[in-house]
């Protein structure tokens, strides 16, 4: 059966021809992410705030500590774009109110377009006050500290393939499913041009970047980006996931997790460029041991019976360990100039 959102991309190709690729996972996670909740065990993927309190702990403490740096503002805005369950947010912050007058001080911010997910983060916020946004466009001006685990890989992306010269990969209609054709090009590709050589971008992702070091430039402040991605290079990054499986990333529109590959020197660029210092990418494993997780996690277990044992410090090997997730996913930060040093930085 075709639904909604199949049914408009299929009269968009109709009338226009080939669709770009960001055109078509823009329009597939709109419409996915809105259904609520497919975040879990029962939903389709798991984050790291799902494996451990850990994870979540560790960003409420990193973010306290940023805040001393910034010299302790009696008000700063606590951002965090694609919050999910609120799971992250919620370990975070009771980790980070045992700094005296954090809690006071931040104000509590969530982008999230989600109708679901925003019923989800309200049950796990309960009592907070928090105030929910479209976009970053209505984050108010202000010292702010911006949290982004697994945001960036989510937004849409555009291909371009080379054959002897550079054609953009766009989606077409192939009887009853979907499939890539490739449109040539006049595009100035910065990459080099092997038979079959795939180059991305992101259009999306530059704005959103550009947008955070721009804030952090003018009003103060630091960004945390935390995704799967690479430091730098380029390739066929999409992948689909339904029921923690791979999926078929041109089926069903709308019905699957569709992300992408950070590309982190993009996201440098991009940052620098926009006047913030930028610090990392880290391995995710590397990162957290520096801030303490298995410390955290070896207290955590302390007393607990044997199985809840095993689970937490199961849970902290999955996030640090290479052969899991420790080297897949990167940490990067974002920092006005005048910030020289941000905790699980340093050299």
């Amino acid at each position: 059966m075709v639904n909604a959102v199949e049914a408009a991309l299929r009269e968009r190709i109709a009338a226009e021809g080939p669709i770009g690729l960001d055109v078509f996972m823009e329009a597939a996670n709109n419409a996915y992410y809105a259904t609520g909740d497919v975040i879990g065990a029962a939903g389709d993927f798991i984050t790291a705030p799902e494996i451990s309190q850990c994870f979540g702990e560790l960003i409420g403490l990193w973010a306290a500590i940023t805040w001393q740096s910034l010299g302790a503002p009696a008000s700063f805005n606590l951002v965090e774009l694609g919050p999910g369950r609120g799971t992250l947010m919620a370990d975070a912050l009771r980790a980070a109110v045992l700094m005296p007058g954090f809690g006071a001080a931040a104000g509590l911010h969530l982008v999230e377009r989600s109708p679901g997910l925003r019923h989800r983060q309200r049950r796990t916020l309960t009592g907070r006050d928090i105030r929910w946004h479209d976009s970053l466009a209505s984050v108010p001006a202000g010292p702010a500290i911006f949290l982004a685990n697994e945001f960036l890989d989510a937004l849409p992306i555009r291909q371009w393939e080379f054959t002897g010269r550079w054609n953009e990969r766009r989606v077409a209609e192939d009887g009853d499913a979907f499939r890539i054709v490739l449109v040539p090009t006049d595009r100035a590709i910065p990459a080099s041009a092997a038979a079959g050589a795939i180059y991305e971008d992101s259009p999306a992702v530059d704005g959103v970047v550009k947008d955070i070091a721009a804030r952090l430039q003018r009003d103060g402040g630091a960004a945390l980006l935390i995704d799967y991605g690479y430091a730098a290079g380029h390739g066929d990054a999409v992948q689909a996931v339904r029921r923690h499986a791979t999926a078929d990333a041109l089926k069903a529109p709308g019905t699957r997790d569709l992300t992408a590959h950070v590309n982190f020197a993009a996201v440098a660029a991009t940052a620098g460029r926009a006047g913030a210092r930028v610090f990392g990418p880290l391995e995710q494993g590397t990162w957290l041991r520096r801030l303490g997780i298995e410390v955290r996690a070896e207290k955590l277990a302390r007393g607990k019976p044997e199985a809840t044992r095993d689970t937490i410090l199961t849970g902290v090997r999955r996030l640090t360990d290479a052969r899991a997730m420790g080297s897949l996913f990167k940490v990067m930060a974002l920092a006005h100039p005048s910030l020289t040093a941000l905790e699980g930085f340093d050299p």
